[in-house]
């Protein structure tokens, strides 16, 4: 668990989630992730129907994001998902808990939008992280 941050699963009178913390707070330096999609480097969607593969790409553009900024999936202290089906939640997780491995799950939200900005996507993820004073 990383120093500069508390997760707090289930403050007094909220049932725990397996699926997130309720509570997320620490110090340090702030950084936005912009919502993500399934691109590849090339600008190409990566998993046309499939909301696995879209999931997994989303995770691994937020990795390559965060490790620009010097943060990990350790620091990340909000995910908000908009998926255009909240049938696809479960492949969003499956790719989620995968990326985080060991690391505590963040707070955070799903929404079910009508549409993302191209129609072949099928979700977008953004993140935010703090990452502690004497890293970066």
């Amino acid at each position: 668990m990383s120093t500069h941050l508390t997760h707090v699963p289930a403050p007094e009178g909220l049932a725990p989630s397996p699926q997130y913390s309720h509570v997320v707070w620490g110090t340090g330096r702030f950084v936005a992730v912009s919502g993500q999609c399934a691109f590849d480097a090339s600008g190409a969607v990566v998993g046309v129907g499939d909301p696995a593969a879209q999931a997994h790409q989303v995770f691994d553009n937020l990795r390559r994001c965060l490790a620009s900024a010097d943060a990990g999936f350790g620091d990340v202290v909000k995910l908000t998902y908009f998926v255009t089906d909240v049938a696809h939640l479960p492949a969003v997780r499956a790719a989620r808990d995968a990326a985080f491995g060991a690391a505590p799950l963040p707070a955070s939200s799903a929404v079910q939008v009508s549409a993302l900005v191209r129609p072949e996507l099928l979700l977008e993820i953004e993140a935010f992280a703090l990452i502690p004073e004497d890293r970066g």
